[in-house]
């Protein structure tokens, strides 16, 4: 599967896609603006961190290549794949539950910390690319 090798960039139906898992090297790139906000990107083989206007969006452990993110009020969609599990860490609003599904089949549902904070893991395969949705209830 493609990495994003200008580590983030707008797509024709207006999400973002961003991420190198293949870089043996740190690479970031900030102010990257995108409908009125400032994305900042670092990712390689260990981590891929997005960041939106300073604050906490997307993680992933090790690093993933994330195809077409978006977010709105109630759902949060993307592709991934990456060479390994991934522990996936998403900035949503405080202690609310949320379904996630990957490929269209619910993995379950979790609730999100104090902070917002929600973290799972997914078995991905580099020459996947796998589907992902998070949805407030």
């Amino acid at each position: 599967m493609a990495v994003i090798q200008e580590l983030i960039r707008k797509e024709d139906d207006g999400t973002l896609s961003f991420g190198n898992y293949q870089l043996n090297e740190k690479s970031k790139l900030s102010d990257f603006e995108h409908d009125g906000d400032l994305y900042k990107v670092k990712t390689y083989k260990k981590i891929t961190k997005l960041e939106r206007n300073g604050m906490f969006v997307y993680e992933s452990v090790p690093g993933t290549a994330v195809f077409h993110f978006n977010q709105n009020e109630n759902e949060l969609c993307f592709d991934v794949t990456g060479e390994d599990t991934a522990q996936i860490t998403l900035e949503l609003e405080a202690e609310k539950e949320y379904e996630i599904y990957k490929n269209g089949q619910l993995l379950g549902n979790m609730k999100t910390n104090l902070g917002g904070k929600l973290i799972f893991s997914v078995e991905l395969n580099n020459d996947i690319c796998d589907s992902i949705k998070v949805v407030k209830l």
